[in-house]
């Protein structure tokens, strides 16, 4: 699965206006994401494509959650109703008890950024940076800069096992590396959440496994809840709990 890219000029889409049960906001106090009765339909000329149908989900604060599917089942979708970067034709979505899909735009950014890390498949780093300085940019966008985002960017690097790497580039990195330091831009800032989209599928298994090992090792220290949407059956093992999604109908697994 590629980065999450969705391209507005293709589909149109009309949200459904759902009344909010009162109690979901209270159970959402308690999970760091709750989703109620998501669906998500495309509009193109006179075609319709329901890619979400009614999906119901859970995640408790401090999981790490696995998210699988076949290719075209509605993984990234979910996944980008989840970020705020697209809003379900209906439903609600709650994120550490604060419901994004009624949030104004730039409300949403800020909590987007105060709140979730993201994870791609692409590493996303800039290629013109070292792996410090790629670190160090999440950390100025959040008002931390000079000498004490360095700092905490070489403390990152070091918890990801590249404290030698800080000034080295992306093209002087293997894949793992790029994914390490991924890891440690994500978890710049401490966000209590961490969204990652196929993070193993560019990595040979021993390099995923590094990698998956590492996300769940420091989510767990760090107390984050971290989801992470794959086909790769290889993670399973770092999982708490599995859901599966075919055909926009998602089913749960532990």
């Amino acid at each position: 699965m590629s980065p999450i890219q969705i391209n507005p000029t293709v589909f149109t889409k009309t949200r459904k206006q759902v009344a909010s049960n009162p109690r979901d906001s209270t159970n959402a106090a308690t999970k760091a994401i709750l989703v109620k009765g998501v669906e998500m339909a495309f509009h193109s000329g006179r075609q319709s494509y329901q890619v979400l149908k009614g999906v119901n989900w859970e995640i408790p604060k401090g999981d790490i959650q696995l998210l699988m599917g076949p290719s075209g089942s509605g993984k990234t979708t979910l996944l980008s109703i989840l970020a705020g970067l697209l809003t379900p034709t209906a439903g609600h979505v709650y994120l550490l008890g604060q419901e994004i899909t009624t949030m104004s735009r730039p409300k949403l950014a800020h909590f987007r950024l105060q709140n979730i890390g993201f994870v791609f498949q692409g590493f996303n780093l800039f290629p013109a940076l070292t792996a410090s300085e790629n670190i160090e940019v999440v950390l100025n966008i959040k008002g931390i800069g000079g000498r004490s985002a360095r700092q905490q960017a070489q403390v990152l690097l070091e918890q990801v096992g590249l404290g030698d790497n800080a000034n080295q580039k992306p093209s002087d990195l293997s894949g793992g590396q790029k994914q390490r330091v991924a890891i440690a831009r994500a978890l710049a800032g401490n966000p209590p959440l961490i969204l990652a989209d196929e993070p193993t599928a560019a990595l040979d298994s021993h390099s995923g496994h590094i990698v998956t090992d590492l996300l769940r090792r420091l989510a767990k220290e760090q107390g984050c809840t971290v989801l992470i949407v794959t086909h790769d059956s290889r993670v399973i093992d770092v999982a708490d709990r599995v859901a599966y999604i075919e055909d926009g109908v998602l089913k749960q697994n532990g």
